[in-house]
C-alpha cells in the first residue's frame, strides 16, 4: 500500500510556493498512487479537489510516457540501434513494445543500473499549480514532434467516440493517451497550450500548467438534460405500479386489497413470490400465497421491489451483463448493509444495487459501440471508467440515472444512491449509509472483473466498513462471491 502523505510538508510548499519533488528509477504502481494522493492534497489546498481525476489521469500519462523514453533508451542501446536514425528507429520500434513488455522486470532492472529516472515536481506558484515530470534522457526531435503532431491533431476531435476511432490503431500506444490528455485540459477550460514537451540540462520535461483562475470544468448537467429529453420515449412507470405505490402509501389500505392488485399481474406475482422465498428472508417453508407474501415482505420492502421490479420492465433493452452486474451489486449491497449497516436501510441497499445503473443501461442501448470501446480503453490504461465516460460526449450514466429516477419520482435516497455510485463523499450525508452501500459493492464487482484496484476504492467508505487492508477487503469480497453462487446455483 502506498505510504501515508504529509500534509503538513505541502501545506507549507502550497503556501510558501516552493517546489516538491519526489524522485523513482521504475514507477511502480504504490509511487503512481502516492502522487495521484500528494496531487489531491496540493488541489485541496486550493479548494479545487474536483480536479483531481483529470490531472491524476494527465499526470500517470505523462510519467508513464517517461518511463518508457527512458526503457527505449536501454532497449536500443542493448540492441546496438541508435536512436536518432530513421532506419535504425524504425527497425528498433518493431519489436519494442513487444519484447519490453515479455521482459519488463529485467528492462526496469537495467535502467535504475544505469540511473535513469522519473522525476516529479509539484509547484504552487500564487493560484497556479506545475506539474512536471523529469527523465534524464533527451527527447529526440522525431519523438518531440510526433507529440506535437498528436497535440495539433487532438484539436479536431469533439469527444471520445472520435478520439477512440482515429487513433486505436497507433502502432506505439502513446498518440491516444496525448489526444485524451488535450481533451481532459479541454473538459477543465485550458488550452493545449496547459501542457508542454521541452529539453533542458540534459532532461526531458514534460509539464502542465494549471492556472485556476482559468478553470473551468465542463458542467455535465445541460448535456445530461438534453439527453434525458431524448429518452422521452421512455413510459412512466405502468398504470398498476403507480396505483399499487398509492395504495403502499396509504395507512388505510387493506393487504388483501394490495395482494389483490399485485395477482392481476402475473409477472409481478412471480417476482413477488421469488423475492420471499430467497434466502433474502430465510424462511422455514416455502411461501405460494401472494396474500401470505405480501404480509411476510412487508410494505416498505414491497414498495422497494416495484422500483426495480418496474425498472427493468421498462428498460429490459439493456444489455445482459449489466443486469448481471446490478444483481451481483444488489446482492452484495444487502449483505454488507446486514453485516455493517442499520437494519432499515436493507432495502435502499438492495434496490440502489439493482438500479445504480440505469443509466449506463439506457447509454448501452444507445451507443452499445462505444461503452464497449470506452470499457477496453479503461482496462488498459487503469483509468475509472467514470472518468472516461464524461469525455464521451458528455454522457455520464450516474447522472443520467438519477435524472430519470427524479422523473420516475423515486425516494430521494435511490436517487442519491445512483448518482453517487461513483462518488459516495459527495452524497448528501443523510443517505450516506445507502451510498457508502451501493458504492461498496460495486466496487467489489469491478475488482472482480479487472476493472478497479485495491487502491483506487475511496478510503472514506473502506473506512466507514472497518477495512483497513488489502487481506481484509479481500476476505469480505471474496466471502460474498462464494455465497452469491450457491444462491445462484439453488435458485437456477
Amino acid at each position: 500500500m502506498a505510504p501515508k502523505v504529509d500534509l503538513a510538508q505541502i501545506k507549507k510548499a502550497a503556501q510558501n510556493s516552493l517546489p516538491l519533488s519526489f524522485k523513482t528509477f521504475t514507477l511502480p504502481h504504490e509511487t503512481e498512487v502516492y502522487m495521484e494522493d500528494v496531487l489531491a492534497a496540493f488541489l485541496k489546498e486550493f479548494g479545487q479537489e474536483q480536479l483531481k481525476d483529470r490531472l491524476a489521469y494527465c499526470m500517470r500519462e505523462i510519467a508513464v510516457n517517461a518511463k518508457k523514453a527512458n526503457t527505449k533508451r536501454v532497449y536500443f542501446l542493448d540492441k546496438q540501434l541508435d536512436i536518432n536514425k530513421p532506419d535504425d528507429y524504425e527497425k528498433g520500434m518493431q519489436n519494442f513494445k513487444q519484447e519490453t513488455l515479455d521482459h519488463i522486470d529485467d528492462y526496469l532492472k537495467k535502467q535504475k543500473e544505469q540511473g535513469l529516472y522519473i522525476k516529479i515536481v509539484f509547484h504552487a506558484t500564487g493560484k497556479t499549480l506545475k506539474i512536471s515530470v523529469h527523465n534524464n534522457v533527451e527527447i529526440s526531435r522525431k519523438e518531440q514532434m510526433r507529440v506535437y503532431d498528436r497535440i495539433a491533431r487532438s484539436r479536431a476531435y469533439a469527444s471520445m467516440e472520435e478520439a477512440l476511432s482515429s487513433v486505436l490503431d497507433d502502432s506505439e500506444g502513446a498518440g491516444l493517451g496525448i489526444v485524451i490528455l488535450v481533451l481532459m485540459l479541454k473538459k477543465m477550460g485550458l488550452t493545449e497550450d496547459a501542457f508542454d514537451i521541452d529539453i533542458e540540462g540534459g532532461e526531458t520535461i514534460s509539464s502542465i500548467t494549471v492556472p485556476f483562475s482559468e478553470v473551468h470544468v465542463e458542467n455535465l448537467s445541460l448535456l445530461s438534460k438534453a439527453i434525458v429529453a431524448e429518452i422521452d420515449v421512455l413510459p412512466q412507470f405502468p398504470d398498476n405500479l403507480v396505483f399499487l405505490q398509492k395504495l403502499i402509501a396509504d395507512p388505510e389500505s387493506d393487504i388483501s386489497d394490495i395482494a389483490r392488485q399485485i395477482s392481476m399481474d402475473p409477472s409481478l406475482t412471480a417476482d413477488v413470490l421469488k423475492l420471499v422465498n430467497s434466502a433474502q428472508f430465510m424462511l422455514p417453508k416455502k411461501v405460494d400465497n401472494i396474500a401470505e407474501a405480501v404480509k411476510l415482505v412487508g410494505m416498505r420492502s414491497l414498495g422497494k421491489l416495484l422500483y426495480s421490479y418496474g425498472t427493468q420492465k421498462l428498460l429490459d433493452r439493456g444489455q445482459k451483463w449489466l443486469w448481471d452486474h446490478s444483481y451481483k451489486s444488489a446482492y452484495y449491497a444487502y449483505n454488507l448493509a446486514k453485516r455493517f449497516k442499520k437494519k432499515d436501510i436493507l432495502d435502499d441497499a438492495y434496490v440502489g444495487g439493482i438500479l445504480h445503473d440505469m443509466g449506463k443501461i439506457i447509454f448501452s442501448d444507445v451507443h452499445p459501440d462505444l461503452l464497449q470501446k470506452i470499457t477496453s480503453f479503461c482496462k488498459d490504461r487503469g483509468m475509472g471508467r467514470s472518468l472516461v465516460e464524461d469525455l464521451s460526449a458528455g454522457l455520464n450514466h450516474a447522472q443520467i440515472g438519477a435524472m430519470i429516477a427524479q422523473k420516475w419520482n423515486f425516494p430521494q435516497g435511490l436517487v442519491e444512491a445512483i448518482k453517487y455510485h461513483h462518488l459516495p463523499t459527495e452524497s448528501d450525508p443523510e443517505y450516506a449509509d445507502v451510498v457508502y452501500t451501493v458504492y461498496l459493492a460495486n466496487a467489489m464487482n469491478e475488482v472482480e472483473d479487472n476493472e478497479l484496484l485495491f487502491d483506487q476504492i475511496d478510503r472514506t467508505v473502506l473506512e466507514d466498513f472497518g477495512i483497513q487492508t488489502r487481506d481484509e477487503f479481500e476476505l469480505l469480497r471474496q466471502g460474498l462471491a462464494s455465497e452469491f453462487e450457491k444462491e445462484k446455483q439453488k435458485s437456477s
